[in-house]
């Protein structure tokens, strides 16, 4: 039994407390506050002080002070002094409220400030989404579900659950529920632990009642009622009528509309029939056409005039906000501004059918031209290759950039210039000559090249791919090789060739991803017609024909395959330069062999390459997340004839790994050859960015 005294003690401890304790959870009723008391006058005041070295009065011992503490019923104060109330009395009071719990806070000694407290845990029960659908979507967003059922203390607790009841809330009126209600209480198990309780009251969900719109006329006259997808008996769901709105405020400015603004909705609630009368304030302000470009900025990269190259609009067309994101777009794609926007301004001067002329203004901040890079690599039969660039993209403006370009490594070596003039007269039109001057050492040949080049092209690129490509230019090489003269001795001596060439290509686009396609097709035709310029004129066609395709099985798993056939026609093989010739066997070809290591070989088991290939690869790629893995078989061979054979095919498989980015996967595959001849490698390495196809 409990003696009279430990039980003082524990009423006193729990009497701190209960005074320490924090509010409860859910709001009571207020007391009534007690009656003010007179001001206590300054002589009766100061009769009270204690006076000066008086001795101080004795402490009251533990039962007095808990007499005086802890108020009791008259009829309590009456029981004699040796009638104690008995102990199980206490059990059999009702049980105070869920949400007047009280658990003490977790405080350190005063002997030991840094002493570490143990966490009061809990546990967690949700009642009452029903039907909603929106349980999951709170516990993902749950205080007290993320906190893991632990706490520093109970307040900790109890301010967790303040926010699940908000959030609760929050969610049930974003789903039409505006009726709903949520209570948070706290209750605390025979062991200690506490139990935290959200109970959850939707009420009816309301729909959409009528939709007014207040807005001027509009040209053609449904336009703005058109745009917005809210139907009368709809839900009202909070993002559906954001994306609504959001969809008016597109559609406007996308036709003739540069200057609209989507007002402040009001929806008017009725309990009775639960319905929401939606209205909608709409300023449509003028209907405009493009008239003309004007630019601001300090520092610019270049004018109106090559701007208005760039732009794919007219003066006199009827504004669209598609063509000026397009303009925008195309502005940062050259890479010269370290800022740049592009807004509507009002000219206030009519414009065609109805309309007002629309400027567009350009704010510019021209960035650093200049750029140095570097590039480090290692690739079977290329060996270590680092490449350096310094780039001035704008030295003659507009768009005219100047590369200059080394190369050093253990079988490449050289050095080039190139003058390139992006948007050249046309959008996406690019201009570009250059010269070269390199030495390239493989095992299939050594060359000694002086090369110049000139062409225009309009090429793909991360921000605009194109369905439609092409490039076409002139080229000539004075080449200096050596050359097996017989394969059967692999005797060689060294050639020199004067090449001219004309090359054209063409590429249809219709994959969904320049760098990760997942559905769709691509082909491209490349096609060379050259020939010696020494002495007689001996033309040939070099030409090669790939198409790729790729289908999305589910969303994580996609097949892609690729098919190449190549071809030298009107030539014999020895009379075309090495460096000329078709090869197979590397990163991006038939994975699993050195670079250009299939097709003829000579007596010492080196490439002497061919006139005609063929290679096909499958691979199955399987995304999850931000990572990938990839399987696949890839196979292809050289043939010395002018036509692929289609026979003694080589086949190459492996694996590899992908990690995503905004910009692209990075790629690394591993590959083995299969029915591996003598000095063919084991195995490849293959990183890059990418798909490999």
């Amino acid at each position: 039994m409990e003696s009279r005294q430990a039980k003082r003690v524990r009423q006193a401890l729990a009497l701190m407390m209960m005074a320490a304790s924090p509010l409860p959870l859910m709001a009571q009723t207020p007391s009534p506050p007690p009656p003010e008391e007179p001001i206590l006058p300054d002589s009766e005041f100061e009769a009270r002080l204690p006076r000066t070295g008086q001795a101080d009065a004795p402490l009251p011992s533990i039962d007095e002070w808990i007499d005086r503490q802890m108020p009791q019923p008259e009829a309590a104060r009456q029981l004699p002094p040796a009638i104690e109330p008995r102990e199980d009395g206490e059990l059999a009071q009702p049980l105070p409220p869920l949400d007047s719990v009280q658990v003490p806070l977790q405080v350190a000694t005063d002997n030991d400030p840094g002493e570490k407290t143990e966490a009061v845990r809990y546990s967690v029960a949700i009642e009452g989404f029903g039907k909603t659908g929106l349980e999951q979507a709170f516990r993902d967003s749950s205080a007290l579900i993320d906190g893991g059922g632990k706490a520093d203390t109970a307040a900790m607790v109890q301010a967790r659950a303040h926010e699940d009841e908000a959030l609760a809330v929050r969610l049930l009126y974003s789903e039409g529920y505006y009726d709903g209600t949520a209570l948070a209480s706290l209750d605390q198990a025979g062991d200690g632990a506490l139990k935290a309780i959200l109970s959850v009251t939707p009420g009816k969900r309301y729909r959409i009642g009528d939709i007014v719109i207040n807005a001027g006329p509009t040209v053609p006259p449904g336009l703005i009622r058109d745009s917005l997808p809210l139907k009368t008996d709809d839900f009202i769901v909070a993002a559906a009528v954001e994306g609504a709105e959001a969809n008016v405020g597109v559609r406007l400015p996308e036709n003739g509309y540069p200057f609209a603004k989507v007002g402040q909705r009001d929806i008017l609630l009725d309990p009775a029939t639960a319905t929401g009368d939606y209205t909608l304030p709409v300023e449509t302000g003028p209907r405009g056409s493009f008239r003309g470009i004007t630019t601001t900025g300090e520092k610019q990269a270049f004018g109106a005039d090559h701007m208005k190259v760039i732009s794919r609009f007219r003066p006199g067309e009827l504004y669209d906000s598609r063509k000026v994101d397009d303009l925008r777009r195309a502005l940062v794609a050259t890479g010269l501004f370290s800022s740049i926007s592009v807004d509507p301004v009002r000219t206030n001067e009519p414009g065609p059918d109805g309309t007002e002329y629309v400027d567009l203004n350009v704010a510019q901040e021209a960035g650093k031209p200049r750029t140095l890079a570097g590039e480090l690599g290692y690739g079977t039969g290329q060996g270590f290759r680092a490449e350096g660039t310094w780039t001035h993209r704008n030295l003659f403006p507009p768009e005219g950039a100047v590369i200059a370009s080394v190369i050093a490594g253990t079988q490449e070596q050289g050095a080039s210039g190139t003058f390139r003039r992006s948007n050249a007269g046309k959008r996406d039109k690019t201009f570009q000559t250059g010269i070269a001057i390199n030495h390239q050492n493989y095992d299939a040949y050594e060359a000694y090249t002086l090369g110049l080049n000139i062409g225009w092209s309009r090429q793909s690129t991360p921000i605009f791919q194109k369905r439609w490509t092409y490039s076409y230019g002139a080229e000539v090489l004075l080449t200096n090789e050596q050359v097996v003269v017989d394969p059967a001795t692999a005797d060689k001596t060294r050639r020199t060739y004067f090449i001219g060439g004309l090359p054209v290509q063409v590429g249809y686009d219709r994959s969904n991803d320049l760098l990760n396609p997942t559905r769709g097709f691509r082909a491209n035709l490349r096609a060379e017609p050259e020939g010696s310029l020494q002495g007689s004129f001996s033309p040939y066609l070099r030409a090669t024909f790939d198409l790729t395709g790729y289908y999305p099985v589910s969303n994580d798993l996609v097949i892609a395959g690729r098919a190449r056939v190549g071809t030298i026609s009107g030539a014999k093989r020895d009379d075309v330069a090495p460096s000329r010739r078709i090869y197979a066997g590397g990163g991006g070809s038939v994975r699993g062999y050195g670079y250009q290591e299939l097709g003829p070989k000579d007596a010492n088991n080196d490439p002497i390459g061919g006139r005609s290939v063929n290679e096909f690869a499958v691979e199955g790629r399987y995304r999850f997340g931000d990572y990938g893995v990839v399987a696949f078989v890839d196979a292809g061979q050289v043939y010395e004839s002018s036509m692929p054979q289609f026979s003694n095919i080589r086949y190459g498989v492996g694996v590899g790994g992908r990690f995503y980015t905004n910009f692209g996967p990075f790629r690394a595959d591993i590959a083995m050859p299969i029915n591996r001849q003598p000095g063919e490698s084991k195995f490849a390495l293959y990183i890059g960015i990418g798909q490999a196809f």
